[in-house]
């Protein structure tokens, strides 16, 4: 739990100097879709005490133009692995960050938990993508919850994703 809060504070802490040192400009969805890796904790255990783990992400967002709107995709690889996709609703900071609230579903697969559980549930995903001013880089952080997310004792499953990307 402690590194959990540890992990907690340094995203917050990194989400804030984004925003801090960041232009303000006019409030624009920020531009562009891209792929990235990095890394997913997940906090929480089945009733057989598996489920909490360190492991890699890799994720994808479709920008739909003209709406503030995106469709995402997350691998997370861990003892067990899981595909989370979403369709989230962004909401422009500046012209180079987003947060969003995305809505989905989780899809575990294999015998060993995955960072979001081992059943399919359904999943809420709020994140914040900041793209690098004059660079093809992004910068991603986000949360996933799963609900119902264990077949040994159902409960929830919340797993913590950061991690770089390239726009496409």
């Amino acid at each position: 739990m402690k590194e959990m809060i540890k992990l907690f504070l340094g995203l917050t802490t990194i989400t804030a100097t984004l925003l801090l040192v960041t232009e303000t400009a006019s409030a624009q969805a920020a531009y562009g879709s891209y792929m990235g890796v990095g890394v997913t904790y997940g906090s929480q255990e089945d009733s057989r005490g598996q489920g909490e783990q360190f492991g890699g992400v890799i994720g994808v967002r479709y920008k739909l133009l003209e709406a503030p709107i995106s469709l995402r995709t997350q691998s997370l690889i861990g003892a067990g692995t899981a595909i989370v996709p979403t369709v989230s609703y962004d909401i422009p900071i500046n012209w180079q960050t987003d947060v969003y609230l995305g809505a989905g579903a989780s899809f575990a697969t294999g015998d060993s938990p995955s960072p979001v559980g081992d059943q399919t549930s359904f999943a809420i995903q709020p994140g914040i993508d900041f793209m690098v001013p004059d660079e093809n880089t992004v910068l991603f952080g986000n949360a996933i919850v799963t609900f119902d997310a264990f077949r040994e004792g159902g409960g929830t499953a919340f797993s913590l994703q950061g991690g770089m990307g390239l726009q496409f």
